[in-house]
C-alpha cells in the first residue's frame, strides 16, 4: 500500500512539476510525443478513436517517466 502512495505522489509532483517548468521539465516533451504517437495510431486502427489513442500514449508515456 504504501507503494502505492509513493507513486501517487511522485505522479502529482511530476504533473506540478511540468504545469510550473512547461516545455523545459525533462518529461514534457516525451509524454507529448506519446500523446501524438498514440493520437496517430487511434487516426489509423479502426477500433480505436483520435481522443482514445492520444490519451492512451501521453499516459504510457508518463507512465515510463514516474514508475521508477
Amino acid at each position: 500500500m504504501a507503494e502505492n502512495n509513493d507513486l501517487a505522489a511522485r505522479a502529482q509532483a511530476e504533473i506540478s512539476a511540468m504545469a510550473r517548468e512547461g516545455m523545459d521539465h525533462p518529461s514534457t516533451k516525451p509524454v507529448l510525443i506519446g500523446a501524438g504517437v498514440g493520437a496517430v495510431a487511434g487516426a489509423l486502427l479502426p477500433f480505436v478513436s483520435l481522443p482514445l489513442g492520444l490519451a492512451v500514449g501521453a499516459g504510457y508515456a508518463f507512465w515510463q517517466r514516474i514508475k521508477k
